[in-house]
């Protein structure tokens, strides 16, 4: 039956435009040329090979190096990649993490290309269908889903029953972490109460994985199974970590391939190390091989005879390979089954094929991250949902145009704050000395958001370096790579000498990738050099902050999402250093009120202050 509903439909239009969208920027053609989706941060070429395996399920993984400044910004771990190589068949896969200038993937292949160790090796971005088939599935379906259609209305604002706020009942309550502030006793206490949708809002370093950690042990203490989700595999692991701890079940499903030893213990992979079952795989493994080998003795120029050999070897290594996935998800069904919390991504936890099993809760971090979409394909999972972020940080990145100005970048929490009344606002923050909060308490939060009594401070955290009037411009990166600012860059030099900052404690941030690729060669390597939204959700003792822009015109670009400064000054415990021309950030609202602030609560400084 076709969809009634107009906003699944317009979520439909909008995974349509995404998909288009996706597909004409990573096609690599006569109008995008290798050059051009290296400036844009859609490729990395040429990669080094450091190391080649077979994973989990028998798929090839590779391990490389960069050994060039890149823009990677977008390489998000789960990204669907394609491998490539002039003048060959590129080869699907996905990235499975990518640290620095250090990065392993997995190809969806029988083996390693020929080509794999050749120089002049890449991967660049490629349309990921796949999570767009599922999400068009599962919307397609929504309306058949009673109770759960009852609860997209309801947050669509279709029907007259608003969620609103429950009272807490006035229950005694137990808390095994003795020290949560009451705001977070109150998160928990919704929780634990929590029938039908349950938000917790958690502003930068207001403890917000403390309180998912205690809520989540408090469930499973009053009986029920609890699934986990965030967009991330990092906030995943955060959290099993947290439960782990408690000595909370966690079975944490998806991506395994860079997790530490605490979480891979508790990975399916990890579980069954040391199975009859695992004994079993190894040998199809040796057999898969084998297979491999023979068919690996037919080199590239070959007749029709030899290549239907070939592919009949690379068949039977198929067959195999689905046979270790069938004995794997076999054994699996078990630890699923003893698992008290159910951890991983979405798009993990819809791999992994447990819509049997019935969870409780599913709490989902960092929804002001997650597209709509993605949420409802992991909704169907659970009767009761808790949803845990900060819908006034940075929201999903979208990359079609015509989407986000249909209003479709909005993530679920984003939609659900609109509309849903039972929302618990964590209170106080623990990371930042009082000042460098303050700006953002006052104009993002409606100076709700307090500081622990132990940061509230009487010293400078706070400095704005105006660089107006010392022609530090902005220029056009080389091989057309985005923004940089080069006398900002000498100016960070300078700050670090003068200002004696140790670099294993100071992190250098940007919100342009070509700012971030040229400090890369130019600052400490002990220094952590990021752009803002690669740094969301991460913190350091002291920030710098290279804002670049510096124009005649009073341009500011994407400054203009004060989401992004947002999280860019709530990233600093300790000091947090400013960089920018007040010429040209001065004549907007947002920057001006905070320049009027740094004046009446930090330090403002100039250039001329510094010998460059």
């Amino acid at each position: 039956m076709p969809v009634t509903d107009p906003h699944i439909n317009l979520l439909l239009q909008f995974i349509s435009l995404e998909e288009k969208e996706q597909v004409k920027r990573f096609s690599l053609d006569q109008q995008h040329t290798l050059k051009s989706l290296k400036a844009e941060g859609l490729a990395l070429h040429p990669i080094t090979v450091t190391r080649k395996n077979f994973g989990y399920a028998d798929y090839p993984e590779i391990s490389f190096r960069i050994n060039f400044p890149a823009e990677t910004n977008q390489f998000k771990d789960g990204a669907a990649i394609e491998c490539f190589y002039t003048g060959e068949e590129p080869v699907k896969g996905v990235l499975m993490s990518l640290d620095g200038k250090a990065g392993e993937f997995r190809l969806f292949a029988p083996d390693f290309p020929d080509w794999i160790e050749d120089n002049g090796v890449g991967i660049k971005l490629a349309p990921d269908q796949r999570t767009t088939t599922i999400m068009k599935t599962v919307l397609n379906n929504l309306e058949g889903n009673k109770e759960l259609y009852q609860l997209f209305r309801q947050i669509h604002n279709e029907t007259a029953s608003p969620i609103t706020l429950t009272a807490l009942k006035n229950t005694v309550f137990h808390f095994n972490n003795k020290r949560l502030n009451e705001s977070q006793q109150n998160a928990v206490k919704a929780i634990v109460q929590n029938e039908h949708i349950t938000i917790v809002h958690g502003p930068p370093g207001t403890g917000k994985t403390t309180t998912l950690t205690e809520a989540i042990t408090q469930l499973i203490k009053a009986g029920e199974k609890v699934l986990v989700s965030a967009p991330s595999n990092t906030a995943v692991d955060n959290i099993a970590k947290g439960l782990i701890a408690q000595g909370v079940q966690v079975l944490r499903v998806g991506n395994t391939s860079k997790v530490d030893e605490t979480i891979f213990l508790h990975t399916p992979e990890g579980r069954l190390a040391n199975s009859k079952q695992q004994k079993e795989i190894k040998e199809l493994k040796i057999r898969a091989e084998q297979f491999r080998k023979m068919a690996l003795k037919y080199k590239r120029s070959f007749g029709k005879a030899e290549r239907e050999q070939r592919n009949l070897l690379f068949k039977e290594v198929k067959n195999i390979r689905a046979e270790i996935k069938k004995i794997q998800a076999y054994n699996e069904e078990k630890l699923y089954t003893e698992a008290e919390v159910v951890a991983g991504t979405p798009i993990g936890l819809h791999d992994a094929k447990i819509n049997h099993i019935t969870f409780n809760t599913l709490v989902m971090d960092e929804a002001g991250q997650c597209i709509e979409p993605l949420a409802w394909c992991i909704f169907p999972l659970a009767e009761k949902y808790v949803l845990t972020g900060d819908h006034l940080q940075l929201p999903p990145t979208i990359l079609s145009n015509e989407a986000t100005r249909l209003g479709l970048n909005q993530s679920i929490l984003e939609k659900c704050i609109a509309t849903v009344g039972n929302i618990y606002l964590l209170n106080i923050q623990y990371r930042m000395k009082e000042s460098i909060a303050g700006f953002s308490s006052s104009y993002f939060y409606n100076g709700l958001l307090n500081t622990a009594a132990h940061l509230i401070n009487t010293g400078t955290h706070i400095s704005f370096i105006d660089t107006a009037g010392s022609g530090f411009n902005e220029v056009q990166g080389s091989n057309g790579m985005s923004l940089q600012n080069e006398g900002e860059l000498s100016l960070v030099q300078k700050l670090l000498e003068t200002e004696a900052l140790p670099p294993e404690r100071t992190a250098f941030i940007s919100p342009y990738n070509g700012q971030v690729a040229a400090a890369k060669e130019l600052l400490p390597a002990a220094m952590r050099i990021s752009t803002i939204d690669s740094f969301q959700g991460q913190e350091k003792e002291i920030i710098i902050l290279s804002l670049v822009r510096s124009n005649d015109d009073g341009d500011i670009g994407f400054l203009k999402d004060y989401r992004r400064m947002n999280v860019a000054i709530t990233r600093a415990k300790e000091q947090l250093f400013i960089i920018g021309d007040s010429a040209t950030i001065g004549g907007d609202a947002f920057y001006n009120s905070f320049l009027t602030y740094i004046e009446k609560y930090g330090s403002y400084r100039t250039v001329w202050e510094f010998e460059l």
